[in-house]
């Protein structure tokens, strides 16, 4: 027969130093996949040759008004609810993290289980998901859109 120790076993065998690890190690996380830390960083690589903050992701006039566009790779969809008027949030549900698919009537749409958010100001528009989409910082200066 092979001996398997329990987790009460390893706890114990630990100690108290190998017991705060492995709690901090299965510390709660909440549902946005990252920092709660709302200050915008911006790292060198992401600054331009000309000096502008930011990455640039698109043009103005690639979002369409009442619409908008999910940029996969910087997991990030740009709204323009009415003329002018950009928002960014993040493109990870926060259902279940998958990545939303579509924005049309509207909202941004999630494939996986149905969730709708507000392209206004990400509120859940249809459940499953509870919590909104979190915002992301972007500055639009002249016709171009940067994600700082």
């Amino acid at each position: 027969m092979t001996y398997r120790p329990t987790r009460r076993t390893l706890l114990i065998a630990t100690g108290a130093t190998g017991a705060t690890a492995l709690v901090a190690g299965c510390g709660d996380s909440d549902d946005s996949g990252g920092s709660t830390d709302s200050t915008p960083t911006t790292s060198p690589d992401q600054d331009s040759q000309d000096g502008q903050e930011g990455q640039e992701l698109a043009s103005t006039s690639d979002i369409p008004v009442g619409g908008g566009t999910i940029f996969k790779d910087e997991k990030v969809v740009v709204t323009q609810p009415e003329q002018g008027d950009f928002k960014a949030f993040s493109a990870i549900c926060t259902h279940q993290q998958c990545l939303v698919g579509s924005v049309s009537d509207g909202t941004i749409n999630c494939p996986c289980h149905g969730s709708k958010f507000k392209i206004t100001d990400g509120a859940v528009a249809n459940p499953p998901a509870t919590k909104p989409l979190p915002a992301k910082n972007i500055v639009v200066e002249g016709n171009s859109i940067r994600l700082v």
